[in-house]
């Protein structure tokens, strides 16, 4: 019986060639796209899996509320780490952890940049890492211990053992390592090559001894009979309770949330926003495109049901029931698809570079892991059962004696209409993903052409290393004496990421009941114009910097909040008063942070000391190769024994849009990808509509109907399914990316444009695939088509 069913199938697959590889490969490529999103989803999913105690770690987070909206924070005071330690019963371990920063590390004068952060021992065996040398109990023990990865390891000693060598920090501290660890997977949290004690840190950052100083993150791991909910009920006011007046509230972040759930909205965690919105997406698109490559099997199988009808017919005299049909047309279904598997398997592993290039990860399809085996399995499961569900039922519903006695079977009704729904439905998700890509494509051209306030074109900028900020100035001379260089300064973050902010400020008529968050930051005299900012009112600082120190330089944003006149002149307190610093400026609204929102409140302290970044202003005309040959000589020289690294703000600013960028490019994958297996199914349809009205074009042709007469004629009917789709998909993309734009506060419309553009391709694409077989068939000598020998 098998072996009939399987001759039988053989023998119909070569029969239908055409049919057959049409449906193969738009299985094919509907699983290898399938399979490549599922590949992303779970690298999404198995993050920080490589932690046996994930499920008992978690990390403070911290509530601030300021005029009535609620911030969350990663920044933790000091002293929390131990005071919850020694505090609550059902905490086992706590660790301090500095954010990762680069660190300059030399060895016989091989100086390299390596990021790495400063954290307590608990930390070591809270995660547990992997240690190939050394003992995690006393690896960070003493002050200038360190623990290296191996290709940190690697870097510096080659295959030499490392362990008791040192390696110099900043060309000043020794620092002995005491273990090296496996390097961390991509797919993780934490992005180190180093870890140094805390108590390193802590000596150079006293201020951290505070508990109203949030500076630093906190990490805890539970006990496992300990009630998280309950200590999270302690944790709500316990800052306050060491320190009235703080407003900070404390709470537990699990690190199976980390990834995917780390977006709050006013305090609370929003469920649908981070990652995990883009992977539900993903995943939905993920099947989207799956059944559409089926839907491309359903239709050609009903299409072609009349070359398999006096099969059926014979199969039911012969005493084949309805069930015994059904489950043979199901079976060649899952043949089909497990094919379709197979060669889907050659297309993912040819597609997986380009893929890991586009989402910037370390993708790998592992055919023998049991987990992509079934994986791949069902995804064939799935496709054979639903490509193959429909075609069956259909099949097996002949009347023999209509079949055996030659009489054509009616091609109206349920069938036909069937198939042109699915194609609807087809292109109606193509030209939303066409509709979906030009949107996002507008939104980053909307947002990135925005003005934001200064000019970051020939700003590039470097983290200050060694003795770069006392010899600022002679930097700065010998810079704009080389020509290429208008002007530089210091600041204490990136202009596009301005990290310390705080609450305590007053002025004349603020609520004393209120506090509102205001961003600080530290430059130098030159910082506006370095910038290209504007001041609305008032001067800029006085190139003598001590002359400004009790000065300052607001935003409007804030000179709006604190007078509805000029607020050059006010005067704004900290610490109940005691530091007082008198408005000299006001600089026009300048983006920061967030790409999307208005500009936060900001005040720009001249103090040139605690800064850490140096930019510097290339000339508009300045050869940048030259340029930055010449500015890597002037910083070698005033800071020898430090190499010469650098970041352009321009390629930084594009960076702040990397998710949304990923998201517009997948989708435009995505929309050529479903396009394309529609195309696909429609090509074959329109060869089998051909062939079936061979005679009809003989004849029409006989009469005098001319080429592209009849390239209409067979055209026109598909078109007409291609327009129903564009009314379907309009207002299902229209709402889909209303709602995705609505979460930008700075936004571009949807325009009409973009609904005539999504259509107008939709139905080129239909006309040239359908006009491939139409005029094929149209210029057929017509002594061919009406022979009957």
């Amino acid at each position: 019986m098998l072996k009939n069913f399987l001759k039988s199938y053989l023998r119909n697959l070569w029969k239908n060639k055409g049919y057959t590889s049409l449906n193969i490969v738009g299985l094919a490529v509907g699983i290898a796209c399938s399979t490549l999103i599922f590949l992303w989803v779970e690298d999404e999913f198995t993050f920080d899996h490589q932690f046996e105690k994930k499920k008992y770690l978690y990390q403070i987070m911290g509530n601030q509320t300021y005029s009535g909206n609620t911030y969350t924070f990663s920044a933790t005071p000091g002293p929390l780490s131990p005071g919850i330690k020694a505090d609550m019963p059902g905490v086992a371990s706590t660790s301090h952890l500095t954010w990762t920063n680069p660190a300059l590390f030399s060895l016989d004068n091989k100086p390299l940049n390596e990021p790495g952060a400063y954290t307590d021992p608990a930390f070591l065996s809270m995660f547990n890492f992997k240690f190939i040398e050394g003992n995690p109990a006393t690896a960070l023990s003493q002050i200038h211990s360190i623990v290296i990865t191996r290709e940190m390891a690697t870097a510096f000693f080659g295959t030499k053992d490392p362990l008791g060598k040192t390696l110099k920090m900043d060309n000043t501290q020794p620092y002995t390592i005491t273990a090296v660890i496996e390097d961390l997977p991509p797919n993780t949290s934490f992005h180190f090559h180093w870890l140094a004690p805390y108590d390193a840190y802590y000596e150079k950052n006293q201020w951290l001894q505070y508990w109203g100083n949030n500076g630093i993150m906190t990490f805890v791991e539970l006990k496992p009979s300990a009630n998280p909910a309950s200590i999270d009920h302690l944790l709500s006011n316990y800052v306050q309770s060491k320190a009235p007046g703080t407003i900070i509230k404390p709470f537990l972040f699990p690190m199976s949330q980390w990834r995917l759930y780390s977006h709050f909205e006013n305090g609370k965690q929003d469920a649908a926003g981070g990652r995990i919105k883009y992977v539900r997406l993903f995943t939905l698109i993920a099947w989207i495109i799956l059944i559409i490559a089926c839907i491309n099997f359903m239709n050609l199988a009903t299409a072609s049901s009349e070359k398999r009808a006096r099969e059926v017919g014979v199969r039911k005299v012969l005493g084949a029931g309805k069930g015994k049909l059904i489950a043979q047309f199901i079976g060649e279904s899952l043949l089909m698809a497990l094919m379709a598997v197979i060669l889907s398997v050659a297309l993912t592993t040819l597609a997986l570079p380009a893929f890991n290039s586009l989402v910037d990860k370390q993708l790998a399809l592992d055919i023998l892991s049991p987990v992509h085996l079934v994986g791949l399995l069902a995804i064939g499961l799935f496709s054979g059962l639903v490509a193959g569900s429909y075609p069956s039922f259909y099949l097996s519903s002949f009347n023999p004696i209509f079949v055996l006695k030659g009489l054509r079977l009616k091609n109206t009704g349920g069938a036909i209409f069937v198939r042109q729904g699915l194609v609807v439905l087809q292109f109606a998700a193509s030209i939303v993903f066409i509709i979906a890509t030009i949107t996002i494509y507008q939104q980053l051209k909307h947002v990135q052409n925005r003005e934001i306030g200064y000019e970051k074109q020939g700003l590039l900028y470097m983290q200050l290393q060694g003795k770069m900020n006392d010899h600022f100035n002679a930097i700065r001379n010998d810079l704009i004496h080389t020509g290429f260089v208008n002007d530089a300064a210091l600041s204490s973050s990136p202009v596009l990421e301005l990290y310390s902010n705080t609450g305590d400020f007053d002025w004349s008529g603020k609520d004393p009941n209120k506090q509102i968050l205001i961003t600080t930051e530290s430059v130098s005299p030159q910082y506006i114009g370095t910038m290209g900012m504007k001041l609305s009112a008032g001067r800029d600082f006085h190139e003598i910097a001590t002359q400004d120190s009790t000065n300052i330089i607001i935003n409007e944003t804030l000179a709006h909040l604190m007078t509805k006149g000029n607020a050059v002149g006010s005067l704004i307190t900290r610490n109940d008063g005691k530091d007082k610093f008198n408005v000299v400026g006001v600089v026009k609204d300048f983006v920061y942070n967030d790409m999307y929102q208005s500009p936060a409140p900001l005040i720009l302290f001249c103090d040139p000391p605690n800064t850490n970044f140096i930019t510097v202003r290339l000339k508009a005309n300045a050869d940048v190769q030259k340029a930055l040959t010449a500015t890597g000589q002037v910083v070698k020289a005033n800071n020898p024994g430090y190499p010469f690294e650098y970041k352009f703000l321009n390629d930084e600013f594009i960076q702040q849009f990397k998710t949304e960028t990923l998201t517009g490019k997948l989708s435009g994958v995505f929309a050529a990808l479903a396009v394309f297996i529609s195309c696909l199914g429609l090509f074959g349809l329109a060869a089998y509509a051909a062939e079936r009205r061979t005679k009809e074009i003989g004849i029409r042709k006989v009469l005098g109907a001319s080429v592209p007469l009849l390239t209409s004629l067979l055209s026109k009917d598909f078109l007409m399914l291609v327009l129903l789709s564009c009314g379907i998909a309009f207002p299902v993309a229209w709402w889909i990316m209303h709602n995705w734009l609505n979460s930008y506060a700075y936004r571009t419309a949807i325009g009409w444009e973009i609904f005539a553009l999504a259509g107008t391709g939709a139905l080129v694409i239909a006309l040239l695939t359908v006009s491939l077989v139409t005029i094929k068939a149209a210029v057929v000598n017509p002594i061919k088509s009406l022979r009957t020998e």
